[in-house]
């Protein structure tokens, strides 16, 4: 803000949309980002907004500058990475400097380059968050290649419908990965999925001997590939619940300039503090947390386990003694450290090291907003919660340090992210109105179309304001600028007329003192078109109240137009195993629909009760 003269955030980010092509160059400048050859130009809009080009003319690489320009500039004998394996073992617990971790990506370059593997290659990976993980995917973007990372709690059929969509050549897999204890044979997994995509020459697993053999076949490669600007360095898949996976495609320089803008301003890293976002490498987070942090020398906590195993202040200890400064999870994962009884919990561990925590992913409920600002934040450390997507690898709203938050709250939009709240006829929306969150100019980290599907990116992102980037969330902004998002317009209910989204009933239900978790979904009913079902978790130990005080509490607090028709109690609610609740599935399930693709789910056996439910 000084260094642009500006008083305010709010004068920044005026500035920062008012001239993109001014704030990405700025910006870059900034973040200390290194180019082989500079960009002539910004960007170049002259096919319209869905294909912008950024950078034009420019060089650039990841790899050298999240880890190659580390080493040479004398910084090698800094922490790059801690690894904290599921067993809470300290023997199996590891940390890489920068100069061990470009050794082995050197040498992970090398004998990728000698398959025959370069520039315009998919290179996949099915594994946890492994050190290995961070090796694979910064030795091919170092040689130009894509690098394609896949949930590793998919199941076959998800695998190959990635592996072939990206013609990868290689995939990297673990034998087996272990949650609380017990171990998944997801290598077989890897193998029978690639044996049915030809494309792919071989499969490497990390906790196998082919690990070892693949490394000492062929020299390292110590350069670097001089990649263009918009060379694609990733492709993420969106889920495939609602269709087949998206490939989203993302350019080098695209992930720098994004993540590596919302690292530094909106999380103030700093090198040497260490960062833990708990996090799966087949979410965004995880590539966004690898670029963004490395860029600027800070170390990352790399967790390969479940959070309250061996027992319930497992996270905590690792909090503690790793010197974690900052710390993100999502709304769900923090209900259920609320819903822990056993175990000091976090209050009886010294956090006094963090400075910032994060979030990301859904709605938050105030509830638990306020405990994960109190009880692990001390009411010291900002919620910096954020919201964008894998289309974008990135954020539309973040606040940062410095802005004034009010809980649950996203803060403002983003530097350089011309956001908005658009009407269903596409004008601006009156404050305090919910709408459809837009963005009205593009920004380096867009996806470059889908893979292989230009057609299905403009009918997703273009095809309902001309011009405009429609992101699909309900959104708000209040009087005093605090913006809120309110859940995917997918899954807007409408009850008598009436629009709602479920993250506001949840929201409601939590408030009850026996509920820690909620789902609701809007079921057909004959005579409003839709009502509202809910489905609860109890708190430990907690009395179950009647459904009729449950259905009187929501409707206290919405009023009677919007009470739930029910609100069944459950043992567990389905969700994915990055935390998301998965109301689609509940609701097909609900109503006798096939439940459709299950592979994500982190227990499907919770919608057994929601099935026998429907009956």
């Amino acid at each position: 803000m000084r260094a642009q003269g500006c008083a305010t955030q709010d004068e920044l980010h005026a500035k920062s949309v008012r001239d993109t092509a001014w704030f990405w160059d700025a910006a870059l400048q900034d973040m200390g980002v290194e180019w082989f050859t500079p960009f002539a130009k910004v960007k170049d809009e002259s096919r319209g907004f869905p294909w912008t080009r950024w950078f034009v003319g420019g060089e650039i690489n990841v790899t050298h500058n999240c880890l190659d320009r580390h080493v040479r500039d004398g910084h090698g004998d800094e922490v790059a990475l801690y690894y904290e394996a599921d067993s809470d073992v300290p023997g199996d617990r590891r940390t890489r400097t920068f100069a061990e971790l470009k050794a082995a990506v050197d040498d992970c370059a090398g004998a990728l380059k000698a398959m025959g593997i370069g520039p315009g290659d998919s290179v996949a990976l099915y594994a946890p968050m492994r050190i290995e993980t961070v090796e694979v995917m910064l030795a091919a973007m170092k040689i130009g290649a894509r690098f394609v990372p896949i949930f590793c709690g998919y199941g076959e059929a998800a695998v190959i419908e990635r592996i072939e969509s990206c013609q990868a050549k290689i995939l990297f897999a673990v034998e087996h990965l272990h949650r609380r204890g017990k171990s998944v044979p997801t290598g077989g997994i890897a193998r029978a999925a690639a044996a049915r995509v030809p494309s792919v020459q071989r499969v490497i697993c990390f906790d196998g001997p082919d690990w070892m053999r693949f490394l000492r076949g062929a020299p390292s490669f110590t350069g670097c590939e001089r990649t263009v600007a918009e060379e694609p360095c990733l492709i993420i898949y969106t889920s495939g619940t609602t269709g087949r996976p998206k490939g989203t495609v993302h350019t080098h320089a695209g992930c720098l300039a994004q993540m590596g803008k919302e690292t530094r301003y909106a999380f103030d890293v700093r090198p040497g503090e260490p960062f833990f976002w708990f996090t799966d490498i087949g979410w965004m987070m995880g590539p966004w947390e690898i670029i963004g942090c490395l860029l600027y020398r800070t170390p990352i906590v790399l967790f390969d386990g479940a959070p309250d195993f061996p027992d319930a202040d497992r996270l905590w200890r690792t909090l503690e003694r790793l010197r974690v400064v900052t710390f993100a999870a999502s709304p769900t994962l923090v209900r259920l450290f609320m819903r822990v009884t056993e175990g000091k919990g976090p209050r009886g561990h010294d956090l006094s090291r963090l400075r910032v925590l994060g979030s990301t992913g859904e709605p938050w409920d105030e509830t638990s907003y306020r405990w994960y600002f109190e009880n692990i934040g001390g009411s010291r450390c900002p919620v910096i919660n954020i919201s964008g997507g894998t289309e974008i690898v990135g954020c539309h709203l973040s606040a940062t340090p410095l802005t004034p938050l009010r809980p649950c709250s996203l803060g403002r939009p983003g530097l350089g992210m011309d956001v908005d709240v658009f009407t269903d006829e596409g004008q601006p929306a009156p404050r305090g109105a919910v709408g459809h969150l837009v963005c009205k100019q593009p920004a380096p980290s867009m996806t470059k179309s889908f893979l292989h599907d230009d057609a299905r990116y403009l009918e997703t992102y273009f095809s309902r304001f001309p011009d405009v980037w429609y992101h699909g969330d309900w959104a708000r902004q209040d009087e005093d600028g605090s913006w809120f998002v309110l859940g995917r317009s997918d899954d807007t209910i409408k009850v008598a007329g009436k629009r709602v989204g479920p993250a506001e009933v949840e929201g409601v239900l939590i408030t009850h003192p026996a509920i820690s978790e909620a789902a609701t979904i809007g079921a057909p009913d004959e005579l409003k078109g839709q009502v509202l079902v809910c489905f609860v978790v109890l708190k430990p130990g907690a009395a179950q109240p009647t459904e009729q005080a449950l259905i009187a509490h929501v409707a206290a607090q919405m009023g009677k137009p919007l009470a739930p028709k029910a609100v069944h109690v459950v043992a567990a609610l389905p969700k994915t195993r990055s935390g998301k609740i998965l109301r689609g599935t509940i609701l097909r399930v609900f109503t006798g629909q096939p439940a459709g693709d299950l592979t994500s789910v982190d227990n499907p056996a919770a919608l057994d009760a929601i099935r026998a439910l429907a009956g």
